[in-house]
């Protein structure tokens, strides 16, 4: 574990520790942050120090539901959306603490916009994050008479051309 966690004072351990256990990682990571940042902890090093503790902590760890991917919710959260959904995309992201994950949108027309609809993280015993992206956008997709859109299916990245601009 980093040489951080030690800096902290008791009450933010116990703070971070119940944020981590109720699996609220922004939460943690922004108390270890504000309770370090003036000791030089960047906002990378905090989400590390927040990492090992789901780590040290582990089954006790109430994990958060993965975002429904099945057609009825996404179709339920597209329709809530403030615009028409000319497609819908996949895109990676990633970060320090989940690596590699695959957020799927509904591009929107009038107003023009996206809305995110779920995120895909890796899980124990569940498909590839694009496998079930790809698979929940493309039923979403056909069940709106709309383009699906994954550029980079095979291969994390970032930077894959969107559906707008690609």
């Amino acid at each position: 574990m980093s040489g951080w966690w030690a800096y902290l004072e008791e009450r933010t351990r116990r703070e971070v520790d119940a944020h981590v256990m109720r699996d609220r990682r922004i939460s943690a990571v922004r108390a270890v942050w504000e309770a370090l940042r003036p000791l030089g902890l960047g906002l990378s090093e905090a989400e590390r120090v927040v990492h090992a503790r789901y780590g040290a902590l582990g089954d006790r760890v109430r994990r958060a539901p993965p975002d429904p991917l099945d057609l009825p919710a996404l179709a339920s959260r597209a329709a809530a959306l403030p615009g028409r959904v000319a497609a819908i995309e996949a895109l990676w992201d990633g970060d320090t603490v989940h690596d590699w994950f695959v957020v799927l949108v509904a591009v929107l027309d009038d107003p023009a916009g996206e809305g995110q609809l779920a995120t895909v993280y890796h899980r124990r015993g569940a498909p590839a994050p694009a496998a079930a992206a790809a698979e929940a956008g493309r039923t979403l997709a056909d069940s709106l008479g709309v383009p699906f859109h994954f550029a980079s299916p095979d291969v994390p990245d970032d930077e894959a051309p969107r559906w707008r601009t690609g």
